[in-house]
C-alpha cells in the first residue's frame, strides 16, 4: 500500500503524518480518512481550489491531470510546478510526499 508523507502544517498536520491508503484512492480521501482534516469546499468535485497541495515526491506517480484541474489550479494561492487538488489526485503504487499550501483561497472555514 502505497505511503502518504505530509510535512508539518500549523493546522492540519503540525508535527508531520505519514498515512497510508490504497491505489487509486485520491490524496483528498486518504487524509481525510485519517482525520486530517484539508479543506475541501466542493465536498470533492473539482469546482474549488481549498484542497490544493504541492507534491515534493512522486509526482509522476499520481494519476493524470485533466484539464478542469489544470483551468481550477490556476487560481490556487502559492501555485507550483508540481501543485494538484488533492481530490483529483489519484494514488499509484508508488509513496507520494505532499505540502500542504500555508493559505487558501477560502475566506471562511466550517466547522473552526
Amino acid at each position: 500500500m502505497p505511503v502518504i508523507r505530509i510535512l508539518p502544517h500549523p493546522e492540519y498536520a503540525p508535527q508531520g503524518d505519514t498515512i497510508e491508503a490504497p491505489a487509486g484512492t485520491s490524496l483528498c480521501e486518504a487524509m481525510l480518512e485519517h482525520g486530517i482534516a484539508i479543506e475541501h469546499a466542493c465536498e470533492m468535485s473539482c469546482a474549488c481550489t481549498t484542497c490544493h497541495v504541492v507534491v515534493k515526491e512522486g509526482f509522476d506517480s499520481l494519476g493524470e491531470m485533466d484539464e478542469a484541474e489544470e483551468d481550477l489550479l490556476d487560481r490556487a494561492w502559492g501555485l507550483t510546478p508540481t501543485s494538484r487538488l488533492s481530490c483529483q489526485a489519484i494514488l499509484s503504487q508508488r509513496d507520494v510526499t505532499i505540502e500542504i499550501p500555508k493559505y487558501s483561497i477560502n475566506h471562511a472555514r466550517e466547522k473552526h
